[in-house]
């Protein structure tokens, strides 16, 4: 059967010219699309997600273009995918090879298109923010890495076109049918008398969505009844989706659009959900090499559990406080107080990152080639644990784990931050003991000095440790404790730090 056999019309024109979608003609909305995209000078910007509506739209307007003389075909059209670099790996696989068969095909047909995939800032991955940082596994109440590493890159992206140009257009997949709050925010945001709609986060830009009346069906019917425009054919599309049994991760442009914690294409890492029904759909249908992924990802879910958080989470906050959650601790009213717990500690972070590199070696050595972590968060999260604010990595561990499972050695940046070795950290653990210091002060102390020392100017470093002794550098039960007691004697822990030690910081 040759490729033309496998469908109902033999080109891509075909169809345009003589299948209906959406209760009108295709040729009507190609004719629409032409219309909106010779009417003014600004850039268009594609989402796409690699999912089937975004792939839909892409065709779409690929196709329109083709049909256009050559003449009216003036200003670019950006296609840009968001690859958050924890994406289920063959989605981002799929991406790619989208991604540079529109580059290799729209020049050729004389197509002002370039297609573009945008990642997160090294110091904003989902890696640096939880492995470095120790932020907890994202879930309802914080779902912290959806800005951070779809809405932000994007939205640069976008804004950098409006700079530019002044106006830009973003295109979407969006359909009213996905959900009845997303039909309510294309409704909200539509311009009377117009195809597009106000963005609703992003000032200049505007937003268009050609499908935005089809079904899910309709658009597996385009997508199935022709060849792609660029060549080839969305068979593999639709594989992807019969393994999972899901629909796509959209490309999230703002707070509305939702994100992927509804067992959606999306993270391979999401914990926003109980259970990754895509990721164990795609195993059950042969992908048995991504077992260990859904594994590690369950072990994060858990590592979110309440029940876990002694276990798992520090009892500060990155801020070197401890916080509660049922008022003050200082308040008589409430009956119970109970701290918030942190971020993870550093040895739970250590074992994660042991663990996931050991995974990405496995992979890679059973003939699947796959980057779990890049080597820049890498670098990023060894800074983050050389300067934790509550449990500062004296002993620069991840060189050695990472030497551990590879048995080599990256090309490592000497750090003053990580000159101290196991010894002076031992040594530093008998003094803490006999003279009832807490270690861990006494190394952030030493750390705020490093960082000024042969400096002319060491502006700054009483503040740094001011700031360093109105920490909670105690257990848990004795800052409890001494909390109570300062309620007592009417001042705070800062109060307290303050008076002690006003002779040395004025």
């Amino acid at each position: 059967m040759t490729v033309q056999e496998q469908f109902v019309y033999p080109t891509h024109l075909t169809m345009i010219q003589e299948f209906s979608l959406g209760n009108r003609p295709l040729v009507d909305l190609v004719r629409e699309i032409q219309t909106i995209y010779c009417s003014d000078d600004r850039p268009w910007i594609i989402g796409f997600s690699g999912g089937k509506d975004s792939t839909c739209v892409l065709s779409l307007i690929y196709m329109a273009l083709l049909q256009l003389p050559a003449e009216k075909r003036k200003k670019h059209i950006y296609v840009v995918s968001s690859d958050t670099l924890v994406e289920t790996p063959v989605v981002v696989d799929m991406i790619k090879k989208v991604i540079n068969t529109i580059n290799e095909s729209a020049p050729r047909e004389g197509l002002p298109i370039s297609a573009h995939s945008v990642v997160p800032k090294t110091d904003q991955t989902f890696w640096v923010n939880l492995l470095g940082r120790g932020y907890p596994a994202p879930n309802q109440t914080f779902r912290w890495c959806t800005e951070r590493m779809k809405i932000d890159p994007v939205s640069e992206f976008i804004l950098d076109k409006v700079a530019q140009f002044g106006e830009a257009v973003v295109v979407l997949g969006s359909r009213s049918e996905e959900s009845a709050s997303r039909a309510q925010v294309i409704a909200k945001h539509k311009i009377d008398g117009s195809a597009l709609s106000r963005h609703s986060s992003l000032p200049n830009a505007y937003t268009y969505m050609p499908i935005e009346s089809w079904s899910a069906d309709e658009v597996w019917m385009y997508l199935m009844s022709a060849p792609c425009p660029w060549g080839g054919s969305n068979q593999e599309l639709l594989e992807l989706y019969k393994g999972s049994n899901q629909g796509e991760c959209p490309l999230v442009i703002d707070k509305s659009t939702p994100s992927c914690g509804n067992s959606r294409f999306g993270c391979w890492t999401c914990t926003v959900v109980t259970d990754d029904k895509a990721l164990h759909g795609l195993i059950e249908s042969g992908a048995n090499w991504m077992k260990p992924l859904l594994a590690f990802r369950n072990k994060l879910y858990q590592s979110r559990q309440p029940d876990n958080a002694e276990e798992y989470r520090n009892f500060r906050r990155r801020t070197g406080r401890v916080s509660y959650n049922s008022g003050d601790i200082n308040d008589d009213t409430v009956q119970e107080v109970r701290h918030i717990p942190g971020p993870y500690w550093l040895s739970k972070r250590q074992e994660f990152v042991r663990e996931l590199l050991s995974i990405e070696k496995q992979i890679n050595d059973d003939g699947e080639e796959i980057e779990l972590i890049t080597r820049p968060e890498l670098h990023m999260i060894r800074r983050e644990w050389l300067r934790d604010p509550n449990e500062p990595d004296w002993e620069d561990s991840l060189p050695g784990i990472y030497r551990e499972v590879y048995g080599e050695d990256l090309d490592w940046i000497e750090d003053d931050a990580g000159a101290f070795t196991r010894a002076d950290s031992e040594t530093l653990e008998k003094l803490s003991e006999k003279y009832g210091v807490p270690a861990a002060l006494i190394r952030k102390m030493l750390e705020a000095e490093l960082q000024v020392s042969g400096l002319g100017n060491r502006r700054g470093i009483l503040n740094s440790l001011e700031s360093i002794l109105q920490r909670d550098w105690e257990d848990l039960e004795a800052i409890n404790e001494r909390n109570q007691s300062f309620r007592k004697r009417g001042k705070s822990h800062v109060e307290e730090v303050k008076d002690e030690f006003a002779e040395f910081l004025n």
